[in-house]
C-alpha cells in the first residue's frame, strides 16, 4: 500500500519492524529460556509493544478518515460524514 503521508508511511515501516523484532524477541525467549538481565528484554518487550500499539492508532486514525465507501448504493453513501473529506485525504 502507497501512503501520500509520509508520517503514516513511516508509521508503518516501524510497525513492521518493530513486529518482527518482537517476534525474534519472544522466539528468543521461548528457545533459549530465561537468561541474566531478563528485566533488560522485558524492558525491550513493552517499549516494543508500546511502540507498535501507538504506530497502529495512528495508523487506524488516519485510515478512519481516510477511508472512502466501498459500495456505490444509496444507503452505503447516506451513512457517509461527507463533511470530515478533503479533497488530499487520498
Amino acid at each position: 500500500m502507497i501512503d501520500s503521508d509520509s508520517n503514516i508511511a513511516w508509521h508503518r515501516a516501524q510497525l513492521k519492524k518493530n513486529r518482527e523484532t518482537l517476534r525474534d524477541f519472544e522466539a528468543g525467549r521461548f528457545t533459549i529460556g530465561e537468561i541474566a538481565g531478563s528485566r533488560k528484554i522485558e524492558r525491550s518487550i513493552a517499549d516494543l509493544k508500546r511502540k507498535i500499539r501507538q504506530s497502529e492508532q495512528i495508523i487506524a486514525v488516519y485510515e478512519n478518515h481516510a477511508r472512502r465507501p466501498r459500495a456505490t448504493d444509496y444507503q452505503s453513501l447516506t451513512s457517509v460524514r461527507w463533511s470530515s473529506w478533503t479533497a488530499r485525504s487520498i
